[in-house]
């Protein structure tokens, strides 16, 4: 049965007459029958064009920390715009919002941007160009944005294309890539702290960076094993390569200082973007002063139009004071592991192989593994067809996660007791549906 009723799917073929397959991000396809039309949202709730409601556990692929239209944010960009919104000189705000992240974050400097793939990009070039090599090595099943060098082995490839565990192949995830740039990455399996130091130590003067996302935030939000992101640190320290804490999707979500704050770790540099701004476009990169300061003007290029544009300078702004000042991630870990608990508990009375993976803001789960997935490849071996059966039940419920069991569940501020209960009811009856 289609998602769409009558409304969203006039609505989407519009879309389709003058956007290619009615979407601005292939990851809002879902085909034909199943791609909805969203007409607006608020706080844990979005409706579509036919003012179906749905519990959004999606939130825009995890920029939503506070809730949808969270007004403090909304008025706070309301009122900044009335004075601009964008010029070609460096604004009070911007100035304001980098201090707040240094303190926050345990960084030294901060460049603003208005995209992870942006902040991946940056962050890239600056570690080239602050070490003198060229390659780098990111883990199969992570993604770091839309840009060419990154997009080899992500949670869109085929675990069949990735070759063997011991000599992973970069596998590219897209058409329009030059074959070439294939050279520069280096391809492994997270988790596998032996395998990355043995490459590590036998190729570290080709090597500018390690890139890594903490948890796997687009394969289930698997989580890194106890030292694994120690044993990172400690390779990059000992041979000069720039540690890249990819936070776009951990940052301001895990901790009020993210990963580097919840797991420990000071990486060489870090890139957020998503929750930061609460659904507002902005993005960072940050890090430590010899790194940052690599970037000297007229020496190596980092810029745009956009960047430290009003819109998003003061909704990040008004999203991390309300961070910093209400116990805004301890209220989301509490419901969130409500759920999760809860979720566990009725996967294992309907007699249903699972494992749950993640933090309580950003969670998954895997059905059908003998095992818990440490990596990507584990995550591959689960029942993907068993868990969009289930997925789809509950969205036709009035429940709305990702149909595809890689991106995590995410929770916001807006996901109190009374919505988590309303998902743990409808959950079960679709578990009980499933089964039956």
């Amino acid at each position: 049965m289609s998602l769409q009723g009558s409304k969203t799917k006039l609505m989407y073929e519009k879309a389709e007459e003058f956007i290619p397959y009615g979407v601005n991000s292939n990851f809002r396809y879902w085909g034909e029958e199943d791609t909805l039309v969203i007409a607006g949202g608020e706080g844990a709730y979005i409706w579509d064009a036919d003012e179906k409601k749905y519990i959004d556990y999606r939130l825009a692929f995890g920029p939503i920390i506070l809730g949808h239209g969270y007004q403090p944010v909304v008025r706070s960009v309301q009122e900044a715009i009335q004075e601009g919104t964008l010029f070609a000189w460096t604004t009070p705000a911007e100035i304001e919002l980098a201090e707040r992240i240094t303190k926050m974050c345990r960084v030294d400097k901060v460049r603003l941007t208005n995209t992870g793939t942006e902040a991946c990009m940056h962050a890239l070039r600056i570690a080239r160009a602050h070490t003198g090599r060229e390659k780098f090595i990111k883990f199969e099943g992570q993604y770091h944005g839309m840009n060419d060098y990154f997009l080899f082995s992500t949670a869109s490839s085929n675990s069949k294309s990735l070759g063997s565990r011991r000599s992973p192949i970069p596998s590219v995830v897209s058409s329009g890539i030059p074959k070439g740039i294939s050279e520069y990455v280096i391809v492994l399996p997270f988790n596998d702290a032996e395998r990355l130091e043995a490459i590590v130590k036998a190729r570290w003067g080709e090597i500018a960076a390690i890139i890594v996302e903490p948890l796997m935030g687009n394969s289930a939000g698997i989580m890194p094993q106890p030292g694994y992101l120690e044993s990172i640190r400690k390779l990059c320290s000992e041979y000069g390569i720039v540690m890249i804490m990819d936070e776009v999707k951990t940052g301001f979500r895990i901790a009020n200082g993210g990963a580097q704050e919840y797991f420990g770790i000071e990486a060489d540099l870090v890139t957020y973007a998503k929750a930061l701004g609460n659904g507002f476009p902005i993005a960072a990169i940050a890090g430590k002063e010899d790194v940052m300061m690599t970037i000297h003007p007229g020496q190596v290029a980092h810029g745009g139009t956009y960047t430290g544009n009003v819109v998003g300078t003061a909704a990040a702004l008004a999203t991390l004071e309300i961070l910093e000042k209400q116990p805004i991630i301890a209220s989301i870990f509490k419901s969130g592991k409500k759920l999760m608990d809860g979720i566990d508990e009725i996967l294992t009375e309907a007699g249903i192989s699972h494992h749950m993976t993640g933090l309580p803001s950003i969670f998954g789960f895997t059905l059908g593994n003998d095992k818990k997935p440490m990596d990507f490849r584990d995550y591959c071996d689960s029942d993907d067809v068993l868990y969009e059966k289930l997925v789809f039940e509950l969205i036709h419920r009035g429940v709305m996660p990702d149909g595809d069991g890689r991106e995590p569940w995410f929770l916001c501020y807006a996901h109190d007791e009374k919505v988590v209960e309303e998902t743990l009811n409808i959950f079960n009856d679709a578990v009980k549906l499933i089964k039956g």
